[in-house]
């Protein structure tokens, strides 16, 4: 039976009860012995350790406890050469799809890029859109595509763009995490709960449901 709260990505293990999907950025030729998800960040490729890094990954993601690819994606922001963040997105796209593992993106400043790449890579997994902090004209057009929203830390921030979006948006597509943040994942099902105007339980219920229709989980 799966916990109360489930945190979909986290850089920060907790003890607790909690379901946490810990990022695993690097070192992927490394025993894997919990749950995460397995990801080259477009913040620290290098060009010159690419096509190793991407076998290790490869070989990394078969394992039971790998539960999704990513965090990958773009980003306009970071110093990364924007070729080889296109060449990485690209592939890790590729693996996900073989695998059926879904995709936790990344994405600073490219919304159109990566939209444009998942449907010419015809993208077959869910797609979670991870620490999202933008309006709900954005994100209903993700949604609409049937794509995920996580929301994280910007919910507690007093009329942030994702407490705003949270708030409002009519489709229930989402997650919660924790990503960076020091802040517990219950502090943030609770902010959530109350944007919902939704008791708590219930939202432990329709995410609990939700993380086993995408995440496959039995």
């Amino acid at each position: 039976m799966l916990p109360q709260y489930i945190n979909i990505h986290t850089h920060h293990a907790r003890p607790g009860d909690a379901l946490e999907i810990q990022n695993v950025l690097s070192d992927f030729d490394k025993k894997i012995a919990v749950p995460c998800s397995v990801g080259l960040h477009p913040w620290y490729l290098d060009a010159a350790t690419i096509e190793t890094e991407m076998q290790h990954l490869k070989q990394a993601s078969v394992d039971g406890n790998v539960y999704a690819i990513g965090e990958c994606g773009l980003d306009k922001v970071t110093e990364t050469d924007w070729a080889l963040q296109v060449q990485a997105f690209r592939e890790q796209v590729v693996i996900a799809n073989e695998l059926h593992k879904p995709l936790i993106i990344h994405c600073v400043r490219a919304y159109e890029e990566v939209l444009a790449m998942l449907k010419e890579l015809q993208v077959a997994v869910p797609v979670i859109f991870h620490g999202f902090n933008k309006g709900l004209e954005l994100a209903a057009r993700i949604t609409d595509l049937g794509y995920y929203l996580s929301f994280g830390q910007h919910l507690l921030k007093q009329e942030s763009h994702a407490a705003n979006t949270l708030r409002m948006m009519s489709s229930g597509q989402f997650f919660l995490e924790t990503d960076s943040s020091e802040t517990g994942i219950a502090a943030i099902y609770e902010k959530a709960a109350a944007l919902r105007q939704i008791p708590l339980d219930t939202l432990i219920l329709q995410l609990q449901k939700r993380f086993k229709a995408v995440f496959r989980y039995e």
